[in-house]
């Protein structure tokens, strides 16, 4: 195995643990929170380094953060950019035990 770059470890955050992330597994699709000036190269090197995969397709989402009230005080949620990353044939990640 190569040596990993450690500037993956910042392309990729978090996994995205829901209901409808959890159901593209089916379709051989992990979601991912990414850094929001990540581009899609450089999630694709990060996600085939770190798990050791072949990737081959990535989709980005950025959802823009609502604004919420708490006791009469108004606060801002941050945008959040998502990755669906499209495995090939028979490679799997399982993203509950982490990295």
């Amino acid at each position: 195995m190569t040596p990993v770059d450690v500037r993956h470890y910042d392309v990729i955050l978090s996994p995205v643990i829901t209901e409808k992330a959890t159901a593209l597994t089916e379709h051989n699709q992990v979601v991912f929170r990414v850094r929001s000036d990540a581009t899609k190269p450089q999630i694709k090197a990060a996600v085939e380094k770190l798990f050791d995969v072949k990737v081959t397709s990535v989709n980005t989402i950025v959802r823009k953060g609502k604004v919420k009230r708490f006791r009469g005080t108004v606060g801002v949620q941050s945008d959040v950019k998502r990755a669906i990353v499209t495995l090939a044939e028979g490679q799997t990640i399982d993203v509950t035990t982490g990295l």
